[in-house]
Order: C-alpha cells, then sequence, then structure tokens
C-alpha cells in the first residue's frame, strides 16, 4: 500500500521521481504527488489518478529542484483527492507518509489549543502541522521532525523535506517499511527496493522504531530510544528487481507464464542447492506437537492447502488462522508449539504482529516469505524464501504456486523427522515435485481452451467454486482470484457444505466451477456435480483425462488437465484458476494488474 521515493540528487529530481513511483504502482494508489526543494524553495505537485495525470501536471506546470520527496497514496483517512493527497505541506515542511496515524485526534486536538486548524481529511496532515509548529518553537529542521516522530502512535513509513534545507531530509519507520539508498554523492529513500533499484544496489533497511537523517554524504540512523544505531549497508541484487512485462499484455499474464521457471528454480534450490541447508535447519518436528499456520488472503489459502499436506504426512496437529483474527483473539500458544507465517513481502501489518505475539511464547518461529530482508523474515526464528521473484500483479499467482512449492517441501521435510511416511514414499513425492515444473508448462498450454470458456463466465454476476480436500482451498483461491480482478462475485465451498446452504444459489445462470482431479474423492464431487446439473446449474468441471472420461455428460464446459499425483493437484490447478479469472477480466475490460480498492502490499490494518 502507497509508495514512498525520496531523492537528494545531482541532477533535476522530479522526473527521477516520477520514475520510481511507476515501479510502485503495483502497490495499489489513487492519488500521487511529489514536493522539491529548488533554491531553497519548497514547492509541490499532486494529482487524482494514475501517474500520468501527474506527469501531464508537470508537463504544464515543472517543478524544478534537486532535493525532492514523492507517493503514490491508497486512500485510508478521506477520499482520494488533490487536497487529501501526499505530499501534505505545513507552511516549511513537506511529509510523505505509508500507514496510518492512531492517536491523530488526540494530536489534531493540541494543535487546535496552539490555535493551529487543518484542511484535510487525512491523518497525515497532523504529521506536518506539528512539524511547522515545532519549527516555529526555534527547533532545528532535524529536531522538530524527530520531536514530531516521538508523539506518533500506530504505523508509519515517514519521510520529510523542508523549505531552506536542499541537503536533508528526515526518515522514520515503525510497523510500515522503509529503506535508504546510497549513491555516489547521491542518497534516496524508498518504502520498497524496487524503486531504488535504477538507482543504487546499496541498500540500508531501517529497523523497526528507527528514525534517520538524510545528507548527501550519508545517513545516520537511531533508534526508537535515540540512540546512534549502526544499521547495516547491503548489496540487492538488481536481476531480482527488474519490473518490465516482457512482451505480456498484463503482468499477470506475465507472472502466470513464468511458473514453471521460478517453480523449478524453486524446488532445484532446497532439494539439491543452497537452499537445502535453509531447509534442514527447520525445527526438528519429531519434537513439535502443534503448527500454527497464520496468513492473510491468497497465503491464508496456501496454508490451508499445507496442513492436508501436514497432516497427512507428518500426522501432525494443525491449526491455521487468518493473521488480522489471530492477533486479536490472543490464543493460547502452548509448549511444543511452532509457529509459521507466510507473506509474499514479508511486510503484511496483521501478519506481522501475529507473529510478533508469539515471540516469546512459540518454541520456534518459522517464516515463509518472498523477501529475504523483509520485517517478517528478519524477526523470525527462521526463513525460508519461496523465489519467485518481483510479482507486479494485485492478484498473487507465481507467489502463490511456490509458497506451495516451499510448503510441500516443509511438509516432506516434517514427515521425514518423525517417520510417519515410508522413506520410499517420501522419495517419490520429492520426484513428483520436481516433476511439477513440467507439468505447470502442460498446464499453461490449456490457456486458449480457458480463455473460451472465461469469455463466456465474464457474462456471469455469480459463481461458486467446489473442491473437496486439498483443492477445497484452491476452490476457495480461485474464487478469490475471480473477484479480485473481475469483480464477479464468486464464493467458494467444500463440496459437501453444498447441500448445507449453497444449493439455494444454483439456479440456470450461475457457473459453478468444479474442481476434481480424479482422487480419492472424486465420486463424491461428482455425486455433488450431479446435483448442481439437476438444478439447471451450469457446471465447468476441470479433472484429469480420466476425470473427464467418468464426469463430463452433461457439463457446460469441461477443461482437462494434465495427470499429477492428487495431493498435489493445488499446484497445477492453481494455474487453470488464474488462467480463469484472468481471461474472465480481460473479456470484462477490467483493470487486470491494479484492480480498484486493492493494494500489492497491506502495510495498515
Amino acid at each position: 500500500m502507497c509508495g514512498i521515493v525520496g531523492v537528494l540528487g545531482s541532477h533535476e529530481v522530479a522526473p527521477i521521481i516520477v520514475e520510481a513511483l511507476k515501479r510502485l504502482e503495483y502497490r495499489g494508489y489513487d492519488s500521487a504527488g511529489i514536493a522539491t526543494v529548488d533554491r531553497g524553495t519548497l514547492d509541490r505537485r499532486r494529482a487524482v489518478g494514475k501517474l500520468v495525470n501527474l506527469s501531464d501536471l508537470l508537463v504544464h506546470e515543472p517543478l524544478a529542484g534537486k532535493s525532492g520527496i514523492g507517493h503514490t497514496r491508497w486512500a485510508t483517512h478521506g477520499a482520494a483527492t488533490i487536497g487529501n493527497a501526499h505530499p501534505h505541506r505545513a507552511g516549511r515542511v513537506a511529509v510523505v507518509h505509508n500507514g496510518i496515524i492512531e492517536n491523530f485526534r488526540e494530536l489534531r486536538a493540541e494543535l487546535a489549543e496552539a490555535g493551529i486548524g487543518y484542511e484535510t481529511d487525512t491523518d497525515t496532515e497532523t504529521v506536518a502541522l506539528l512539524t511547522e509548529l515545532h519549527l516555529d518553537q526555534g527547533l532545528t529542521a532535524e529536531e522538530a521532525a524527530a520531536r514530531t516522530i516521538a508523539k506518533l502512535e500506530g504505523a508509519y513509513a515517514l519521510c520529510f523535506l523542508f523549505d531552506g534545507e536542499e541537503d536533508l531530509m528526515v526518515a522514520a519507520r515503525k510497523g510500515s517499511p522503509l529503506a535508504i539508498g546510497h549513491g555516489d554523492g547521491e542518497m534516496y529513500v524508498g518504502s520498497d527496493a524496487i524503486a531504488l533499484a535504477p538507482l543504487t544496489d546499496r541498500i540500508t533497511y531501517l529497523e523497526e522504531g528507527d528514525w534517520a537523517v538524510v545528507t548527501r554524504d550519508g545517513v545516520t540512523v537511531r533508534d526508537a530510544r535515540g540512540a546512534l544505531a549502526n544499521r547495516p549497508e547491503k548489496r540487492i541484487r538488481l536481476d531480482n528487481v527488474q519490473v518490465d512485462k516482457s512482451g505480456h499484455r498484463h503482468f499477470m499474464s506475465k507472472e502466470i507464464a513464468e511458473q514453471p521457471t521460478v517453480l523449478g528454480d524453486l524446488i532445484s534450490r532446497y532439494l539439491d542447492g543452497a537452499e537445502a541447508e535453509a531447509l534442514a535447519a527447520t525445527p526438528d518436528f519429531a519434537k513439535v506437537d502443534r503448527l500454527v499456520l497464520v496468513a492473510c488472503g491468497t497465503a491464508f489459502y496456501a496454508c490451508h492447502v499445507a496442513k492436508y499436506w501436514i497432516e497427512k504426512l507428518a500426522r501432525i496437529p494443525v491449526e491455521i488462522d487468518v493473521a488480522s483474527e489471530f492477533r486479536y483473539r490472543e490464543p493460547p500458544i502452548t509448549a511444543g508449539t511452532v509457529a509459521l507465517f507466510v507473506s509474499q513481502s514479508g511486510e503484511t501489518a496483521d501478519t506481522l504482529a501475529a507473529l510478533r505475539y508469539c515471540q516469546g511464547k512459540a518454541d520456534h518461529i518459522l517464516a515463509v516469505v518472498n523477501v529475504a530482508e523483509s520485517s517478517i523474515a528478519r524477526e523470525a526464528d527462521s526463513a525460508l524464501q519461496i523465489h519467485a521473484g518481483v510479482e507486479v500483479g494485485v492478484a498473487s499467482t507465481k507467489a502463490f504456486t511456490n509458497q506451495l512449492g516451499v510448503l510441500a517441501l516443509l511438509a516432506l521435510k516434517a514427515a521425514a523427522d518423525r517417520g510417519a511416511t515410508p522413506p520410499e514414499e517420501l522419495e517419490r513425492l520429492r520426484g513428483t515435485l520436481r516433476q511439477m515444473p513440467g507439468i505447470l508448462s502442460q498446464a499453461l498450454v490449456r490457456d486458449e481452451a480457458i480463455a473460451a470458456i472465461a469469455s463466456q463466465l465474464a457474462e456471469a454476476t455469480d459463481v461458486l467454486f467446489l473442491g473437496r480436500g486439498p483443492m477445497y482451498p484452491l476452490a476457495l483461491e480461485g474464487a478469490l482470484k475471480l473477484k479480485e480482478i473481475s469483480y464477479i462475485h464468486a464464493e467458494g465451498y467444500a463440496s459437501g457444505e453444498l447441500k448445507h446452504g449453497p444449493i439455494a444459489l444454483v439456479d440456470d445462470k450461475t457457473p459453478v466451477v468444479v474442481l476434481a482431479p480424479r482422487d480419492a474423492l472424486f465420486d463424491k464431487t461428482v455425486s455433488n456435480m450431479q446435483e448442481v446439473m439437476a438444478r439447471h446449474g451450469k457446471v465447468v468441471l476441470i479433472t484429469d483425462r480420466k476425470g473427464a472420461e467418468t464426469a463430463s455428460d452433461g457439463t457446460w464446459h469441461t477443461l482437462v488437465m494434465p495427470e499429477v499425483d492428487p495431493l498435489f493437484a493445488p499446484i497445477s490447478y492453481a494455474v487453470a484458476a488464474q488462467l480463469l479469472a484472468y481471461h474472465t477480466a480481460v473479456a470484462k475490460g477490467t483493470d487486470v494488474d491494479q484492480p480498484r480498492n486493492l493494494a500489492k502490499s497491506v502495510t495498515v490494518e
């Protein structure tokens, strides 16, 4: 959510900041703006909508200066208007902010006592107003920012710019990520290393509670207590942060197509390469009594699939929970519990808060993330990377399949630790995982057939998804994908729950997508499917060749998927669900990569 870029440069920064903000568009936003200092004078430009609107504005009203900050805003407090867009300014200070200032009403009351009013609906304006008040009291820019930061409660990543200060930015983080970039006589601030990748590969990540004074000579970081903090400078791999569509119409299409490659790379890393040690270093599951899996959105559905795998193969009781419920429910964490947190960004606010709740309670905290230097990875006892590369499309695709890949490998490791599955069966399953990239490639060949189905699905207003066993969470994920990017109302259900309510929704206008590889539960699923067709429901059966031979009569459409071990079918069937959602959204003409109201990285509650 939202994006921050700050530059102390040697060239005009407005075009540099706009280009950097474009690399953060995937995070989701509804307005954008830039502030610069030119010859000591602070000025800004803001626009509602896409960055092209800000670019157009800058053509007609140029913004000079070699020092600047920029922001893409995802509205929280206040609608998407120019007045509410960042940067916010009060007198001599401009500020950009990701997160939520929870005590902004109390701070507004404090400002009112000083005779200071506000002009926007945002919590962020309070930060600028307080800082300007402290400047009026005779503090330096650095001191004014520090005093303001000390009063803030909530989650924030902040970057301040000051009138008359062409060689100064102040940055701070609490609950939202922020990084400092090092250049040759230049310095940068970014909410995401992706934004800074064209500018530098030298990054310092601020820790929780840090605030930093940035000049062209370098950065001074202080921790939450005000003590000097020596945060390391790290080199990032630029090949991991390249962002382009590689000839595809959308990022989502590209990322779906990348899945065989990134999954193959992942499996090789963990079974044969450098990551084998990281997998081996996870807890000895023979000593684990319970696993608690916590995540949000698509990552939660990956955990749901993993519950089936771990309980079946390792015979460990597994609980899964949505992070936003877990963190406030404050469940008891008993001895012998391993807590596992899954997040693509590694910055998901609710997941991070849930992790912190488990610190000191769980025997071990394990993270599955895509970003090695993320907050969740750093604060966990150990972390497993999914190595999916940058995922720009808001609707997760390759990150989901690679999360499943890591969780499948973890389930096999847990089974081996406990001796719960015969070694020869585990070796067979490892062989099956090695074959999965090829199976995903075969699934992608169904693209044209799926597009034909999607062209008709696009006319629906409601769609149901059904699945049993590990295909039940895949039904939930398929429904989520469809509603995210096509805006068609969709719901996923366990097939056995059909008669417990959802069947009331079935009529001749309601497509029902049935995910059913020919497994031990196939006949039960087909019975549910027959109940749908008896009520004139339009069944889209997604199955394998044997399933199609048995059960395709009377279906609206049958999509034949490649043969796969039923245990790992969710990995390949995810491709079909993603393509179905993608082509439906294309047929409807929606914004596939940046669907309305959604953000890629949810860094606030």
